[in-house]
């Protein structure tokens, strides 16, 4: 059986280590804020936005949640976006995606200001990822970081096979195994001779949502496998994007779903409101 790489539990240590960070700043006189938007009802949003209100309480930052109806109009949004951007108590600004479909999701990413965009997909956010010299990254793939540090892994030399482009998730991974030197390869629907490819990874980071899409003839004896996904399998229990049961035995570490890289992902996202609240008192 692989070791579990267990993001539950990192994610509660660097939680308590933030909540100290975050008493110290604010006796600085900065009281770190993060603004959730959430537009429409959509279920799943519904929880994560729930999920990020509690994590902000357990770190001791302060929220704020606007809740807009589905009707909003992008004219309403942007206006909404404008008054946080120049709010002094929000150090970090997240708009929960998807946004219903007559509003433009591009235009709204890019009216968040680069340094309160604590999700990191401003084009500005983007550009600095890709050059090594970033202030925020999007919070799974630096979740997925964090883990892999903490599991001792030197992404050195290691091929490293990511499933998946997303620009939330895929490419920006990418990046972050290559600054650390790993020898990366994308791989997406297109691909041929996937298994080929994933069967190469010492480390393999899936992030494709398709459930037990990577099964245990893709992965190599011994890897290190990440799984981003979080599906519903035909019995309508949650599970990943990797066959946990049919590759758990075959590998050298594995994340499980529920338990992995989920709970990393909101601790990153209460790292970097910390981190923008921190640049915000040194000017």
């Amino acid at each position: 059986m692989a070791k579990l790489l267990m993001g539950k539990e990192v994610s509660a240590r660097i939680k308590a280590e933030l909540k100290t960070e975050v008493e110290n700043l604010k006796k600085e006189g900065i009281n770190p804020g993060l603004a959730v938007i959430i537009v429409g009802e959509d279920p799943a949003s519904q929880v994560y936005v729930r999920n990020k209100e509690r994590a902000c309480e357990e770190c001791g930052i302060y929220s704020e949640k606007y809740a807009l109806p589905a009707e909003t109009t992008q004219e309403e949004l942007l206006k909404l976006i404008d008054e946080l951007n120049n709010k002094s108590s929000i150090s970090g600004i997240l708009v929960q995606l998807p946004v219903p479909k007559h509003i433009d999701e591009k235009t709204i990413i890019n009216a968040i200001a680069p340094n309160k965009d604590v999700d990191a997909f401003h084009p500005v956010n983007v550009g600095k990822i890709m050059v090594g010299n970033y202030d925020f990254v999007p919070c799974t793939p630096a979740g997925v970081m964090e883990l892999i540090k903490e599991s001792g892994i030197d992404v050195s030399g290691k091929e490293c096979v990511i499933v998946g482009r997303s620009n939330i998730v895929g490419k920006p991974m990418a990046m972050l195994l290559l600054h650390e030197n790993g020898t990366v390869t994308i791989t997406h629907s297109r691909t041929k001779n996937l298994a080929e490819i994933t069967r190469d990874a010492d480390i393999l980071v899936a992030a494709v949502g398709k459930p037990k899409f990577v099964t245990g003839d893709m992965v190599k004896e011994g890897a290190v496998v990440i799984d981003v996904g979080i599906n519903r399998d035909e019995e309508g229990k949650l599970c990943g994007d990797v066959d946990f049961d049919q590759v758990k035995d075959k590998v050298g570490m594995i994340t499980p779903v529920p338990g992995g890289v989920g709970p990393m992902t909101i601790t990153m996202l209460m790292e970097q409101t910390y981190q923008a609240a921190l640049r915000s008192l040194k000017g």
